[in-house]
């Protein structure tokens, strides 16, 4: 408890608020290799996330996009920076703290990386699972409103290879929000999607973001969908260059 109130602590700085303040990064560079092969992926980069906060980072392939969401998921170690995500330092975090932030933080990966020997119900369920807050009955209850949420409640039975790709991605939605984290990871989630589908699965997701009150950052190349987000960042050569208010 004493470490948890410690990193609570690190958000007492001026115009800062651990409860409105989910991602807090300062001077954050990421290397890969060693010796002459070593490549400088994130250099310098500066990031806050607010609460109830949809922000879309786009950028060309291999600028560090996915590195950055990594770290910011506690999936990576933090080699240089400072990185506070939900109030919790990451840099140099134990493995106990690292295991607390990834409970509250959701992830949809770009193929969905459902189970597929697993029901639509059973994968949410998984999600459900970390909140261990709740009884197991809550926890199925939970799993079975948010697929019904996701327009899913036909397909609680079905197994991932008898789901269309959009029908695949609305089940990785609700298994990321089906432990209620504080903050939504999201890479490429539209990438394997038609224009129809990909479309509705971000307004699906902007919709249930706030309406369950996380905050969501998602790396996308899809100019498509750029409308749903409260700010824009561009990311080139491991920096953001560039930020921009969203249309």
């Amino acid at each position: 408890m004493a470490a948890h109130s410690a990193s609570l602590d690190a958000f007492a700085q001026p115009g800062l608020d651990a409860a409105t303040t989910r991602v807090h990064i300062r001077g954050l560079n990421h290397w890969f290799g060693e010796g002459e092969q070593r490549c400088h992926v994130l250099q310098g980069i500066d990031l806050d996330l607010r609460a109830r906060e949809i922000v879309i980072l786009s950028g060309p392939s291999g600028c560090g996009k996915t590195t950055l969401l990594t770290l910011m998921g506690a999936l990576r170690a933090v080699q240089d920076g400072d990185v506070q995500v939900l109030g919790e330092q990451l840099r140099g975090a134990s493995q106990v703290v690292l295991r607390r932030v990834r409970r509250r933080i959701g992830v949809i990966f770009q193929g969905h990386n459902l189970l597929r020997c697993l029901t639509a119900e059973q994968n949410v369920q998984m999600g459900a699972d970390l909140n261990r807050q709740l009884p197991y009955r809550e926890r199925r209850l939970r799993s079975h409103q948010l697929l019904r949420e996701v327009g899913l409640a036909d397909q609680l039975g079905k197994l991932p290879a008898a789901l269309s790709g959009g029908q695949r991605q609305r089940v990785a939605i609700a298994r990321a929000l089906a432990a209620e984290p504080h903050l939504l990871l999201a890479d490429e989630p539209t990438a394997a999607l038609d224009s129809h589908t990909g479309r509705e699965v971000v307004e699906l997701l902007q919709r249930m973001v706030r309406d369950h009150g996380c905050s969501v950052l998602m790396v996308t190349h899809d100019p498509r969908i750029l409308d749903v987000a409260d700010r824009l960042l561009v990311m080139e050569d491991g920096r953001i260059r560039a930020m921009a208010a969203a249309a």
